[in-house]
């Protein structure tokens, strides 16, 4: 059984261990100066601007492709699930990605998006709800996608390649390839037609 193992294993030494490298729900400081630079992956000329948030854990993956860029104001947070950035991606300005979420190569995330692979539970009427356990479903965002501003991505879909969702859109359900998704609960409104090379809308 390898460290890591032993360690999940046993609630007492898990606990303590998180309270070596996490403080106020941030890793310490000395985990994300000298730990985390040399676990997870950077890519060669990938970007994490200054004011981001970059709550980056060494117990699950952070992985930032080639070119890709995460800017100001967002929040990026590994601690309950993977997150996987691809090459020549854009995070746009105050998104929020939770994992686990995987993100592909050549994707536009606009503006305050929110994608969140935790949920919590509140099952329980007896204990306050940030008391009780946490579910994870991840997030896939494949090649090519753009995702509008203020859109909000929960756990468990995936957004299919080279597909588009619309600003202020909830999604709560996936969304295949090639298609454009809108709305609160988001659904599909145009599909591209590969026999006409063009797209066409969607009847409901």
């Amino acid at each position: 059984m390898n460290l890591l193992a032993k360690i999940k294993s046993n609630p007492r030494l898990k606990g303590l261990v998180y309270k070596m490298i996490v403080a106020n729900a941030r890793p310490r400081f000395w985990v994300r100066w000298f730990i985390t630079p040399f676990i997870h992956h950077r890519g060669k000329g990938s970007v994490i601007r200054w004011s981001a948030r970059a709550d980056i854990l060494p117990f699950n993956k952070f992985s930032l492709g080639p070119r890709s860029t995460i800017e100001d104001f967002c929040t990026v947070n590994n601690g309950v699930g993977d997150v996987v950035i691809g090459s020549d991606s854009r995070i746009g300005l105050g998104s929020v990605l939770i994992g686990p979420v995987n993100v592909g190569k050549q994707v536009i995330l606009a503006q305050n998006i929110v994608a969140s692979g935790l949920n919590h539970t509140y099952t329980d009427v007896s204990t306050p709800i940030r008391l009780q356990k946490v579910t994870t479903a991840p997030i896939i965002i494949e090649d090519e996608v753009w995702i509008g501003a203020n859109a909000v991505l929960t756990a468990g879909i995936t957004i299919g390649k080279h597909s588009v969702v619309a600003g202020g859109a909830v999604v709560t359900k996936s969304v295949p390839a090639y298609c454009v998704a809108a709305g609160n609960p988001a659904r599909v409104i145009k599909k591209y037609d590969f026999e006409k090379a063009e797209w066409v809308r969607v009847n409901h």
